[in-house]
């Protein structure tokens, strides 16, 4: 069997990492059936921090093919990936192309194949923000109707694709990120040296992160945000913000104005592990961070409004509050450690689980 994995984002390195090391663990154990896999990096996230250390560290191949595609409009890199896709698929005719998460990679790589009748499997499929002016809403639900195999993190996404008439492609395996999680945790304690590094004290900082477009691409939002941090650093809170690629350059265009906050570039996923977990507390827009937190004990404060990751507001890790200064300014001052329970997310073994259903086991 030969599958194509199309990787392009953060995430999707980590994600990617897991079920990889569940191929070679398959590998090894059916000498009879291989599996080949070609990884191609759409080159989305071209930053080396936030590329090429992810596949050194998590000790996964480098990419089989690099396209370089970034710095452009979602419809131009969308447009140019799909070009380039088809060619591959021509070229290396898969039985079946994987695709992680919701970003412009996952979608091209979804309709690519698609549009070349090749089966198409998605890992983290039947998330909903139901916020249709979010790209990744689109990239989503698009590719998940695009899909043949539909590999779900939670119940929950199980029922958002059994409501749209997709129950016959569904597979609940649990989140390849919290194996990432279990994984990798132990390896960050003993190599990361982050917080010596940037002298923090642990659980006495808060980190932020900052990157969808709902946020930097909207001059208010941005300056609400930063208003909020701002503040907090004028009451004497360290804030450390891995500043994002996007963010930087917005910041810089609309001249908004924010002092005290400690940026510093991104950092590689064992040094972000440790800041999440050495955090008092972590506001963000991201997706993953949400889990994340939740994963470690560390409450979270999410700058959107709405989120896919409901779980963690239910179990009381999570808070979503947008881009209104008071709200972030309130639950900062609010912070409650939540009551973490069930096995919301599955047991750690969902790699395994993917691979054994993509081979027939």
């Amino acid at each position: 069997m030969k599958i194509i994995t199309i990787v392009g984002a953060r995430p999707q390195f980590i994600k990617a990492a897991m079920v990889s090391r569940a191929i070679q663990r398959y590998n090894q154990s059916a000498p009879q059936k291989k599996v080949k896999e070609i990884i191609v990096h759409t080159g989305q996230h071209f930053d080396r921090a936030m590329s090429e250390v992810f596949f050194e560290q998590l000790e996964i191949p480098y990419p089989d093919i690099n396209l370089d595609i970034n710095s452009c409009s979602h419809g131009e890199m969308t447009g140019r990936m799909l070009m380039e896709l088809e060619k591959i698929y021509v070229e290396h005719q898969p039985d079946r192309v994987l695709v992680y998460g919701d970003t412009n990679s996952t979608l091209a790589g979804a309709l690519a194949a698609a549009k070349l009748h090749i089966s198409v499997a998605h890992v983290e499929a039947g998330l909903r923000s139901f916020n249709n002016k979010m790209p990744e809403e689109i990239n989503r639900v698009l590719t998940d109707h695009m899909s043949d195999m539909l590999f779900c993190p939670t119940e929950l996404a199980v029922k958002n694709l059994e409501n749209e008439g997709l129950a016959q492609k569904v597979y609940l395996v649990g989140d390849v990120m919290y194996d990432s999680i279990l994984y990798y945790r132990e390896m960050a304690e003993k190599q990361s040296h982050i917080l010596s590094q940037l002298k923090l004290e642990p659980k006495n900082y808060f980190l932020v992160t900052l990157h969808r477009a709902e946020n930097t691409d909207n001059i208010s939002n941005l300056k609400s945000i930063c208003d909020a941090l701002n503040h907090l650093t004028e009451e004497g809170h360290t804030i450390i913000v891995p500043l994002h690629p996007r963010t930087q350059k917005k910041l810089k265009d609309s001249g908004i104005k924010i002092s005290g906050v400690r940026f510093i570039e991104p950092v590689a996923y064992l040094d972000m592990l440790m800041l999440e977990k050495s955090a008092s507390a972590i506001l963000t827009d991201s997706g993953g961070m949400q889990k994340e937190a939740y994963w470690l004990g560390v409450p979270c404060i999410t700058l959107r409004e709405e989120t896919e990751w409901t779980e963690t507001c239910d179990l009381g890790w999570n808070i979503l509050v947008g881009a209104n200064t008071e709200k972030i300014l309130h639950a900062v001052k609010n912070i409650q450690t939540g009551k973490k329970g069930g096995a919301v997310y599955g047991d750690g073994f969902a790699a395994g689980k993917i691979v054994d259903l993509l081979t027939g086991l």
